[in-house]
């Protein structure tokens, strides 16, 4: 159909054992769905000799040992099956699990809502539930131990990065830019508006599993008080409220 996106996926190299297969190079969704399917096929049916998949928005990092294959016999496998993914245009995989996430949205733990419901052209209470009702996955983790990057919102949060830094947002923030949302594990500068926080930990090393959340988890956000998010911060489990179903 005219006017559909197309993919061409390519293989680049990657430091002395390593090599990149992009399928774009912004975070539409087709690049995104073709990146999750195969690093999904990767990681149960691993080329000989790769060390280690690391899967993030539209690309997948693959390390290998250059005593058990090379990076040409590498290459040639993994575009072939990127080739052949992109050809039959997938859809994101069905997750396995869906995350329910406490957050109290507005006022001094979402400091930025306002603006971020003056961009929408909505009141702050639509902008909240178009958040909430939103079919959200874990896209990738990244950047920091734990870290998801979250989406995609519908289309109107396709918002700019701000101008300026914020210096200074909390640990469990809940932060929007380009249709995406970030909660951040540690207190951070970042030029992603607040619109939220939570008090669920995407890392906290001294747990059995330190990063709870995985790539392709559904995410879903429940409207709670910041009282309810200030007693929830106070349990030792870091989990901040946050309940787990299995989909499948």
């Amino acid at each position: 159909m005219t006017g559909e996106p197309t993919l061409a996926p390519e293989i680049l190299p990657a430091g002395p054992d390593g090599v990149l297969l992009r399928f774009g190079l912004k975070p539409q969704p087709l690049a995104m769905a073709a990146a999750q399917v195969l690093a999904g096929e990767l990681d149960s049916d691993l080329p000989h000799g790769v060390v280690e998949i690391a899967p993030a928005l539209v690309s997948v990092l693959l390390r290998f040992d250059p005593a058990a294959t090379s990076r040409a016999v590498l290459a040639r496998d993994v575009l072939a099956r990127a080739e052949r993914i992109a050809g039959s245009r997938p859809a994101p995989p069905a997750p396995l699990r869906r995350w329910t996430i406490p957050a109290s949205f507005g006022g001094d733990d979402g400091p930025q809502l306002a603006e971020v419901a003056e961009l929408l052209g909505v009141s702050q209470d639509a902008a909240t539930r178009q958040l909430c009702t939103a079919d959200l996955r874990v896209l990738t983790i990244g950047f920091a131990p734990g870290q998801p990057y979250i989406g995609l919102l519908p289309p109107a949060w396709n918002l700019p990065r701000m101008p300026d830094l914020n210096p200074n947002v909390p640990a469990g923030a809940v932060v929007v830019a380009v249709r995406q949302i970030v909660m951040f594990g540690a207190e951070s500068a970042t030029g992603w508006r607040q619109i939220a926080r939570a008090a669920f930990r995407t890392f906290r090393p001294e747990r059995d599993e330190p990063m709870p959340l995985r790539a392709g988890d559904a995410i879903r956000y429940t409207p709670a008080s910041a009282a309810e998010i200030a007693t929830l911060a106070r349990e030792a489990d870091g989990m901040g409220g946050a309940t787990v179903e299995m989909l499948r």
